[in-house]
């Protein structure tokens, strides 16, 4: 699998570890602009995109500078359209508060064991939040960093839907079972159809590293295990495209 994650060409451009770090890509700052509950520090921005994006700076401290000086801030393979933000992480989402204060029967959550690679993890965000789902559950020790790799793969969605970190992805579960949420475990061996497996009621679809897949103690926690068909030679899909047509059916069996 290819390293997406490069160090920085300037360590003194380095963030210390857990506390603000560079975001960067017109949508991913837009959306950190406008997100109330993002502490942002400074921004660096390149014409023309400063223009779109000074409305929502407020009191940030915004510097005009070059795409190549913006370049050197950030990793060496960083695709950031003129823009660089330094960001203190967002506050940590507690699962049983984002459960209580979401509406009941149309509750729909991802929970991703131990997906790493950010691309992926990002792009599962942005399809969460374009389907309208209530979360995105991953485990605190074994998922990538905030970072900006993951806030670029996700292009805005890691500020518009809440992505929360628990302990024990098991645990999780069982949590959200007590709280009426059906779960279903994605798996090419699973027996049901996905469209099959749903229940029209809220819902968790639950998917796996690529390679290595659901953990045992994981898929036990769910209702059922489901499967995409597919009918050509391929057996597996990439997870964050899996997690996609999971979302759209999910999408439509709770309209």
């Amino acid at each position: 699998m290819a390293r997406y994650d490069r160090p920085p060409r300037h360590d003194q451009h380095k963030p210390p570890p857990g506390r603000a770090y560079w975001l960067y890509g017109f949508h991913a700052a837009r959306a950190a602009l406008g997100n109330p509950g993002r502490k942002v520090i400074r921004a660096l921005l390149a014409e023309p995109v400063s223009l779109k994006l000074r409305p929502l700076l407020g009191q940030v401290s915004a510097e005009i500078s070059s795409p190549q000086k913006i370049a050197q801030v950030l990793p060496s393979d960083a695709v950031h359209q003129g823009v660089a933000l330094l960001c203190e992480p967002l506050a940590e989402r507690d699962l049983d508060e984002v459960i209580e204060t979401s509406t009941p029967g149309s509750r729909r959550f991802a929970v991703l064991d131990q997906i790493t690679d950010p691309h992926n993890e990002g792009a599962i965000l942005r399809s969460a939040a374009a389907f309208g789902f209530t979360g995105v559950v991953v485990q605190a020790r074994h998922s990538p960093p905030e970072s900006g790799v993951l806030a670029k793969a996700a292009s805005g969605a890691l500020d518009q839907i809440p992505r929360i970190a628990v302990v024990n992805i098991a645990r999780a579960l069982e949590d959200m079972a007590r709280a009426g949420i059906w779960r279903v475990a994605l798996a090419a061996d699973g027996p049901e159809d996905i469209r099959a497996a749903l229940n029209g009621g809220d819902v968790a679809i639950v998917l796996g590293a690529e390679g290595s897949g659901l953990r045992r103690l994981v898929r036990e926690r769910c209702d059922t295990s489901a499967h995409i068909p597919m009918r050509g030679m391929i057996e597996s899909l990439n997870v964050s495209n899996a997690a996609a047509i999971a979302f759209y059916e999910i999408a439509r069996a709770t309209k």
